[in-house]
């Protein structure tokens, strides 16, 4: 039997969890990854060089790869807040900065990369340029620019995005279209909402895609509600804006985890942007179209409410596994 074909689509934090543990499995895995980020070194780097922003790419890369552990402890060493210009920066955000400045791009630069970190799968930057995001709030305020969401008090509604060297429509990266257009399965999340999953489904040729592939579409629903972005969603309110953006219902199946998350165990310092949990509204899911696959997939660690990478990656390869059958 050939292998499943398994995207993954988001940025941030989120998506290496469960990227990590689909690599291990008999799975033709890629990887999308949001170039939206304009904060702290990505944000940085992409000013002063104009390439897309690295952060999400490197942490992607390193859940798909199979480097020993002190190399991934060597790309993700970030420079100590003293240590002037290089102040904050992961020494894996300059690796891909140099060698996608010596290659002339950012997609040329992870292919590259992919090689020589021994990468098992496929690893996409959504667009090859680097992307604004635009953020509509409810109240008809707007905000440029993803980490200058939050600041704002009010209640979000919708995001684009256009390329922030000359404002222009965004377009897709090479290989990514016909990357989910040949998927048996593509999964959204888990991550956030409006800043890591929506600026690749807003790109036009995804959108257009999204809507047309024949792949079981999965969204791995977040398990804690999200400042300045998702304050207040239950888990319908999330797949209903992703419905909202693209225009129509497209999610088949939900991942929900239902399992309490201890309001003593949160580190509100540590993880600050993150407020309560989110709430499971079987009725609104229902309303939206979805298969609900409701279960544990909770895994407390440091002080953080995180998705069971594994857990998850089993759901996911079931669902892929009755997409073949």
């Amino acid at each position: 039997m050939r292998k499943r074909k398994i995207v993954v689509i988001g940025g941030g934090t989120g998506i290496p969890v469960i990227l990590k543990s689909l690599r291990k499995e008999n799975v033709d895995l890629t990887a999308i990854v949001t170039v939206a980020d304009d904060g702290g070194s990505s944000g940085e780097i992409r000013n002063a060089i104009n390439i897309a922003p690295p952060g999400d790419l490197r942490n992607v890369l390193v859940a798909m790869s199979d480097m020993p552990r002190f190399y991934e402890k060597v790309f993700q060493y970030r420079f100590d807040k003293d240590d002037g210009a290089l102040a904050g920066h992961p020494l894996g955000n300059l690796i891909i900065a140099g060698i996608s400045e010596m290659q002339g791009s950012t997609y040329d630069a992870i292919q590259l990369l992919s090689k020589f970190l021994h990468v098992e799968g496929n690893v996409y930057p959504s667009s090859e340029n680097a992307l604004t995001l635009q953020a509509i709030f409810e109240d008809g305020h707007e905000v440029t620019g993803e980490s200058n969401i939050a600041d704002y008090d009010g209640n979000l509604r919708f995001v684009y995005v256009y390329n922030t060297h000359d404002g222009s429509m965004a377009k897709a990266s090479r290989k990514v279209v016909k990357a989910i257009m040949e998927a048996d399965t593509i999964v959204m999340g888990p991550g956030s909402l409006f800043t890591s999953i929506l600026p690749n489904l807003v790109i036009p040729e995804i959108s257009k895609a999204i809507l047309n592939t024949e792949a079981q579409i999965v969204y791995v629903c977040n398990i804690m509600t999200q400042r300045g972005e998702t304050e207040h969603f239950s888990d319908a309110d999330h797949v209903h804006v992703l419905h909202e953006h693209l225009g129509r219902n497209f999610v088949d199946t939900v991942l929900v985890n239902i399992e309490d998350v201890p309001h003593e165990y949160m580190n509100t310092h540590k993880f600050d942007e993150y407020l309560v949990q989110v709430d499971h509204d079987f009725k609104g899911l229902q309303a939206e179209g979805c298969k609900i696959i409701s279960s544990n997939f909770l895994k407390l660690e440091n002080g953080g409410a995180f998705h069971n990478g594994d857990a998850v990656a089993e759901e996911i390869l079931n669902i892929s596994e009755r997409r073949l059958s």
